[in-house]
């Protein structure tokens, strides 16, 4: 079983057609796990939804798709955000906004616990730092836990209690095997680690790996729609700048 792992979508349609095609071409998938934030920031949220849709898949709910749904106070975000979350809402059909309420806020396989921010606060906190990982340490009993929400992919290993954060290397199997692990695959659509490619992972099980790749995507194309539905200009940049 291959499982395509993607997070951070963020309605950029281009982004994830591009990843999906890229892994398609690299080592197929047989399955797709979403970790949240399929919308916001980006023109299409229907298109992504839809996209998702078309394939065998699982997914749990980001911060940004409760925003839409007004289960989280958009005023919470910051100014651009907000505006996008409001412009997402009045657009959404009912038929996605009902695909984003069923999201849960994570699923739990024999190795693997998936979420969107942390096991212990899955829509708000940020897994960025050794004393956050190590705190939630206990907030999830499988070997593995996979997050998004930061924007940027790393692989967290536990030598006991002890959590140490390594970059993913791209294009290059990692082996998991014993241990536990705090997994992010980056961001499809809106990364922030300095690189303006799609980010996303494969986990190979029958190999026990992990695969972090970067795809280019027609980020013109994505801004352009920005410009054209009157999304910030800030969040249109910041897609050039990997940021």
């Amino acid at each position: 079983m291959r499982l395509l792992i993607v997070s951070d979508i963020h309605s950029n349609l281009e982004a994830l057609q591009s990843v999906i095609t890229d892994a398609q071409a690299s080592q197929g998938f047989d399955r797709i796990w979403h970790l949240g934030d399929v919308v916001g920031y980006g023109p299409d949220p229907e298109a992504c939804i839809d996209l998702l849709r078309e394939y065998d898949h699982a997914g749990v709910a980001g911060n940004h798709d409760w925003a839409v749904l007004g289960k989280i106070d958009v005023n919470t975000f910051n100014t651009h955000a907000a505006a996008v979350a409001r412009w997402t809402t009045v657009r959404l059909k009912d038929d996605h906004a009902d695909y984003l309420k069923g999201l849960p806020l994570g699923f739990q396989t024999d190795d693997f616990t998936a979420v969107h921010a942390s096991p212990r606060d899955p829509t708000r906190e940020y897994v960025i730092s050794k004393n956050v990982a190590a705190a939630n340490l206990d907030h999830f009993h499988t070997q593995r836990c996979l997050v998004g929400h930061s924007h940027v992919p790393f692989l967290c290993k536990f030598e006991e209690r002890e959590p140490e954060f390594f970059a993913l290397p791209t294009g290059t199997p990692v082996p998991l095997g014993a241990g536990r692990y705090i997994i992010n695959p980056g961001s499809v659509g809106q990364p922030r680690d300095g690189l303006a490619t799609a980010s996303y992972c494969i986990y190979d099980s029958e190999a026990d790996t992990i695969t972090h790749r970067r795809v280019g995507y027609d980020i013109a194309a994505t801004q352009q729609k920005m410009r054209q539905s009157g999304l910030s200009s800030y969040l249109i940049d910041r897609l050039t700048e990997g940021r």
